[in-house]
């Protein structure tokens, strides 16, 4: 289904929702440009690192609250809708919780496992104790010695972005994987993004990299270029330029608002995107030299 439809069917007012699970690659930009488009409301963003993805919705006013490890523009430092919602509630309020990477890691894997939460050693000797309600230190059972309880993280909604899959959901990523395992299995709905739609051969061809099965995923949207500015492994590189425009561009309110007329309701769809960013621009993104892995013989 086109994106605009699967963000109307599958993410409600009120969600939470995961964006950016492979770290700093794959972060599903073009999913956020819709949410905002279609003004969705009080939702709880999720994710370790969400580049700017997530200072986009604050600034857009859809976030109520962030669950992260870490928000700003990767590339250049602070995230100016962020800042502004933490210290003055412009355009509104939001709640943070803060997690390390890990922590988010074994939140979503409690989640995923069915379990209330997973133990650690992992923040002691920091103040996430204190800041974040989801960690508890305990005594263990079996040895009597400090631990920290990671309680489960079962978001509404994973946003996964993929190089392809077939029209059932079964697909194929490579590069970093960040929590998306984890991800994939606690979420209670997936929305895969993929840059290739190909047949189920072609996934059966290689099934230790057909990391989730069909019949997990809610929707697949085909939407190539659907990560730009982000990168997508084998398919196009970083836009470092987006990076150092977004962050000149986003000061104040009103660059925010102005970037966003041009880059978000300025356009419809991804398509229409991708016209404004101009094929030159996406022609120099693209693969430079390929690096294929070696055969992989499943004979018997």
């Amino acid at each position: 289904m086109s994106m605009r439809e699967a963000i109307a069917r599958f993410v409600e007012d009120g969600d939470s929702v995961v964006l950016g699970t492979f770290m700093e690659a794959k972060i599903p930009f073009s999913a956020g440009h819709e949410i905002i488009r279609q003004g969705k409301k009080d939702l709880t963003l999720v994710a370790p690192i969400s580049d700017m993805l997530f200072d986009q919705l604050i600034g857009a006013g859809c976030a109520a609250e962030v669950r992260a490890a870490w928000v700003g523009n990767v590339m250049m430092g602070s995230a100016y809708n962020f800042r502004r919602a933490c210290e003055q509630g412009k355009p509104r309020p939001i709640r943070v919780t803060d997690y390390t990477n890990f922590t988010m890691a074994l939140a979503l894997q409690a989640g995923a496992w069915g379990v209330p939460f997973l133990p650690t050693l992992s923040t002691f000797g920091t103040d996430l104790l204190k800041r974040n309600p989801s960690l508890k230190s305990f005594a263990c059972p079996l040895t009597g010695k400090p631990l920290v309880a990671v309680e489960a993280l079962r978001p509404d909604v994973a946003v996964l972005p993929v190089q392809r899959c077939d029209e059932l959901g079964n697909s194929h990523s490579w590069g970093n994987w960040g929590i998306t395992l984890e991800a994939s299995r606690a979420s209670r709905k997936v929305l895969l993004v993929t840059e290739e739609v190909v047949s189920t051969e072609v996934i059966r061809s290689d099934p230790n990299r057909s990391w989730l099965p069909g019949f997990l995923v809610a929707a697949v949207v085909h939407e190539p270029w659907g990560c730009h500015p982000s990168p997508v492994q084998g398919y196009y590189n970083r836009d470092h330029s987006a990076y150092q425009e977004y962050h000149r561009e986003t000061k104040t309110e009103e660059g925010f608002a102005a970037w966003s007329k041009r880059w978000v309701h300025g356009v419809r769809d991804r398509a229409e995107y991708m016209e404004q960013l101009g094929a030159d621009r996406a022609r120099s993104l693209r693969v430079r030299q390929d690096a294929f892995a070696h055969p992989t013989n499943f004979g018997f």
